[in-house]
């Protein structure tokens, strides 16, 4: 098991919105020019959602909707922390 799939004590993954009923995955991994209006919807009623954007955030990830911001928002949301 690597490092970043490894559970956490209340691992947020499983009661993530995205993991419901009837939510496509491929939502949050639009074509470029694609919308992530309909993933950042699902994310906005998430209960995990900062734990979500917390995760993508610490390992970078590259690609998809995460907590609601795509890879360009994440990167300049870290950029502001700095």
């Amino acid at each position: 098991m690597t490092a970043e799939l490894s559970p956490t004590p209340a691992d947020w993954r499983e009661r993530a919105a995205c993991r419901g009923p009837g939510v496509d995955p491929e939502l949050f991994f639009p074509e470029q020019g694609g919308s992530a209006k309909p993933a950042k919807q699902v994310c906005h009623r998430c209960p995990v959602r900062a734990d979500c954007l917390d995760y993508a955030i610490a390992t970078r990830q590259q690609f998809g909707i995460w907590g609601g911001l795509s890879e360009q928002e994440r990167r300049r949301l870290r950029g502001r922390a700095r």
